[in-house]
């Protein structure tokens, strides 16, 4: 199929089971928040589950080509995944500058950093069984979880970001092994940090795709515009993915009116081209959709695009969220007419 259609990854938790309020007037939680959820413990994991048979409705119902289960389940895209390994101390956090240059608490690394047990696979496993659709799942990125993390441990952050990569790499594999269609790695602080990210940010995240076989994707992008107001027109990392083991990449263009030249060097990999500016809550027309699409068309074959949002829908309102899905959904309809045969 011409133009498949997918989310990022994350779409609005109902606000019976978390307290968006609470969420949107902060930064994206690194550590465990528990007490956004609604839900008391004895009944969360049922809550989850009937909240992300909801998101999984909404993508079917709005006609998305490749579903995830929204990220039903997270505080944030990260710390899901980031929390559950060993090496790191929750109850004593540490302290990192984020992206919007502000201090916030981050898990302390105090040992090696491995994965204990599979984290998402249940997740995986869920999603699975309840479409018949393609399904993705999310991960954080090494690199990205190192810099959302407070090194006390290693030499060097690389060597940090090296073993979250073998954790990670593990996961990927059992993702597959359990069903999944495509794994997305999202990796946004390559952006915000592309000196760094030049010095082993691909070498991390190649590690962490090691052997594996599936179809993967990594995201990188200028942060939700909710939280990140001062957006860039232009990616600081980007031609160093070519070099990246994903057969897709996911990049901004809705928002940031991305010159889609930096594309054309990406001429072996998908690309899915963000087209829903989740900065403005306005329910763009399918037309306006396709032509942010067309934009592209010039320096990506249309057999290697991809419909998405910019970036997670999270802090969207649920309407808005799926307003715009419709609007995406629909723009692939116009853009397949107009390229049969």
């Amino acid at each position: 199929m011409l133009f498949p259609t997918t989310l990022v990854g994350s779409l609005p938790q109902p606000d019976w089971l978390i307290d968006r309020d609470k969420l949107a007037g902060q930064f994206p939680p690194r550590v465990r928040m528990k007490e956004l959820w609604r839900v008391a413990e004895p009944y969360l994991q049922q809550a989850w589950e009937d909240a992300t048979l909801l998101a999984i409705r909404a993508q079917e119902d709005a006609g998305l080509d490749i579903v995830t289960d929204g990220e039903i389940r997270r505080e944030s895209y990260s710390n899901r995944f980031a929390t559950a390994l060993d090496g790191i101390d929750l109850d004593h956090p540490g302290t990192v500058t984020n992206r919007s240059g502000l201090p916030i608490p981050v898990p302390r690394i105090v040992g090696r950093i491995r994965r204990r047990h599979p984290v998402e696979v249940d997740d995986l496993r869920f999603l699975r069984a309840n479409t018949t659709r393609q399904v993705k799942i999310t991960v954080p990125g090494p690199f990205t979880m190192s810099c959302q993390a407070q090194n006390d441990h290693y030499p060097s952050d690389e060597a940090a970001a090296m073993d979250y990569a073998e954790a990670l790499n593990a996961e990927i594999k059992d993702l597959f092994a359990a069903g999944a269609d495509v794994v997305q790695i999202d990796e946004p602080w390559m952006q915000s940090r592309p000196e760094q990210a030049r010095l082993y940010g691909l070498k991390a995240l190649n590690a962490a795709l090691d052997g594996v076989t599936g179809t993967t994707a990594v995201h990188i992008c200028f942060g939700y515009p909710a939280m990140v107001t001062q957006r860039a027109t232009g990616y600081s990392f980007l031609p160093e993915l070519r070099g990246c083991r994903c057969r897709q990449i996911s990049v901004e263009t809705a928002q940031s009116h991305l010159d889609c030249a930096v594309l054309a060097p990406f001429d072996d990999k998908q690309v899915m081209i963000g087209c829903l500016d989740l900065g403005d809550l306005t329910i763009e027309t399918p037309e306006v959709v396709a032509e942010r699409i067309r934009r592209a068309l010039p320096y990506v074959a249309k057999e290697r695009v991809i419909l998405a949002p910019d970036c997670g829908m999270k802090y969207l309102p649920r309407e808005v969220a799926v307003g715009k899905m419709r609007a995406m959904v629909d723009a692939a309809k116009l853009l397949r007419t107009e390229h049969a045969g």
